[in-house]
């Protein structure tokens, strides 16, 4: 599948490219050790490093990823990047704004009177038609100090202007710099077609499929990685 990103010509050079998501994995994983010892166990065991679903839920798709430094102060925000010589009209030039709490107030995203952030978008995304975009919160990235609100924009029609990420700021405590190129949404696209739910007993076949490949997972670790996992990974 083919994405296409595109920006204000002016920002080709300033900005950083989206990044496929398994180029993205956080230094915690890279660093993790594939095996801990357990008091409970009495052994090692393996750590989430060795769970495929895991990682390739951490490596599908691709990432949004912050333009600039942002420096955050006593839960105020901050960043030296000026942009100029833009060449559209009603682009925006910061790479945060907001939301007021009122627009989240009743959720579970509400934080009380403490507004949303959001990021917003310096790329235009456009999937092929028939595909929506799914934009959430980086997988398992729960170190980063805000959480993504989760939404999905039918990307293969809307792709004339960017997408703005929202999201709410989790550690009111935090003081430091956001990085550039921080990932702040891990996207993929999602084929837009209805469902059909089908409920059904298992059969003898499936019950003897079942009873085969269970005798098997409590033989040995690793039989999903070497058996099922699907050597294709986007």
């Amino acid at each position: 599948m083919h994405i296409t990103f595109r920006c204000d010509p002016s920002l080709i050079d300033l900005l950083p490219a989206p990044v496929l998501a398994k180029n993205a994995l956080p230094d915690w994983l890279r660093t993790m050790a594939p095996r801990a010892a357990s008091a409970l166990h009495l052994r090692r065991i393996r750590t989430v490093k060795q769970c495929p679903p895991f990682v390739d839920a951490m490596t599908h798709g691709f990432m949004i990823l912050l333009p600039c430094d942002v420096n955050v102060q006593g839960g105020q925000f901050s960043w030296d990047w000026p942009l100029t010589g833009l060449q559209l009209n009603n682009h925006p030039r910061a790479p945060l704004s907001f939301h007021v709490a009122e627009q989240i107030a009743g959720t579970p995203l509400a934080r009380g009177s403490q507004s949303a952030i959001k990021f917003n978008s310096f790329w235009t995304i456009e999937l092929p038609e028939g595909w929506s975009l799914m934009a959430t919160h980086p997988i398992n990235h729960d170190d980063l100090p805000f959480r993504l609100v989760t939404g999905m924009v039918d990307s293969d029609r809307f792709s004339d202007v960017g997408i703005n990420f929202p999201a709410v700021w989790t550690k009111p405590d935090f003081v430091g710099v956001l990085k550039r190129g921080t990932p702040i949404a891990q996207c993929y696209p999602v084929l837009r077609e209805p469902l059909t739910l089908i409920c059904e007993t298992m059969s003898d076949e499936h019950r003897a499929r079942h009873d085969a490949l269970s005798a098997q997972i409590m033989g040995g670790p690793g039989v999903y990685r070497k058996g099922y996992r699907s050597k294709r990974k986007p």
